[in-house]
């Protein structure tokens, strides 16, 4: 038995006031706690109780060493209260790392779940870079698109409508597409980190396909840019529509081909860990899967 354990027995035999009371509270038997009693004066040299059949009492070092077992003891339960609340409650810092894009989707996701658990703390890492979520202590992540192979847990949370988009102005001065050959022509924006190659898989009314690799003119590794620059009148620019809802509505973008569909953009929610998931974890993702739907 570890030393730190042998005080924890020390301090049941004091509170209980007899080597007996701590065996019932321990699981143990009367023996055993005499033993590691004991093992505790040997390996200290000093005596921490006088014995006698009716009796114990503390020696004066064995006062003073009680109160660092005790509180030992006491650091050790509010540890594990903690872990318990961690598992059955939403509580300690929620550290989520989005893309620039989704961060104005953070506030209505999560605000009622911040708001129900007042011992539930947000810090929010908004960045396009797929940071690592060990090296920056990340709890959950959002991540969009295809995944690359990870140790980390990934759960589709939903998949986003993409749009061909173009402002009025651009299809004005180059034309609208008729068809998706007409696509090649046209001048792209595209969101890349890697490089700016557009890869778009198209299906039609009649259910024929069409893959198009399109060397973009613009990229930018941030999809909030692409849209700007894409209302700008720049070019065209693959959208999703829960991003640019209020630009088709108010104008500002046409929707290209609007016959032709694209696969969808799937949505993750990417842990570090797949057991053990603590409560804020398993709570925000709820929060956001139930937001997320009302949005597709």
């Amino acid at each position: 038995m570890d030393p730190l354990r042998r005080m924890a027995v020390f301090a049941s035999v004091v509170e209980q006031r007899s080597m007996s009371g701590a065996a019932r509270s321990l699981a143990m038997s009367t023996s055993a706690v005499s033993q590691q009693v004991r093992q505790l004066e040997r390996d200290s040299g000093v005596t921490l109780l006088h014995r006698s059949t009716r009796k114990l009492t503390l020696t004066a070092a064995g006062e003073q060493f009680y109160e660092g077992c005790a509180a030992m003891v006491a650091a050790a339960r509010r540890a594990q209260q903690q872990l318990v609340q961690s598992r059955d409650a939403p509580s300690g810092e929620l550290r989520l790392s989005a893309p620039i894009g989704f961060a104005r989707h953070v506030a209505p996701a999560l605000g009622p779940l911040l708001a129900a658990h007042s011992a539930l703390t947000l810090k929010l890492l908004v960045d396009d870079a797929r940071i690592d979520l060990i090296e920056s202590r990340i709890d959950l992540a959002v991540r969009f698109g295809r995944l690359a192979d990870s140790s980390w847990v990934a759960r589709r949370l939903c998949a986003f409508e993409w749009l061909l988009c173009a402002a009025p102005s651009w299809l004005r001065d180059h034309g609208v597409p008729q068809r998706p050959d007409d696509l090649l022509a046209q001048q792209w924006l595209a969101f890349a980190r890697d490089g700016s190659m557009l890869h778009l898989d198209l299906a039609g009314p009649q259910r024929e396909t069409r893959v198009l690799r399109i060397e973009a003119r613009i990229s930018s590794n941030n999809q909030f840019s692409i849209q700007q620059m894409c209302v700008a009148g720049l070019g065209l620019a693959r959208l999703a529509r829960v991003d640019v809802a209020d630009d088709l509505a108010a104008g500002r973008l046409e929707q290209v081909l609007p016959d032709w569909t694209l696969a969808p953009l799937d949505v993750w929610a990417v842990t570090p860990q797949r057991d053990a998931q603590p409560a804020k974890v398993r709570a925000a993702i709820a929060a956001l899967q139930d937001y997320l739907e009302t949005l597709t």
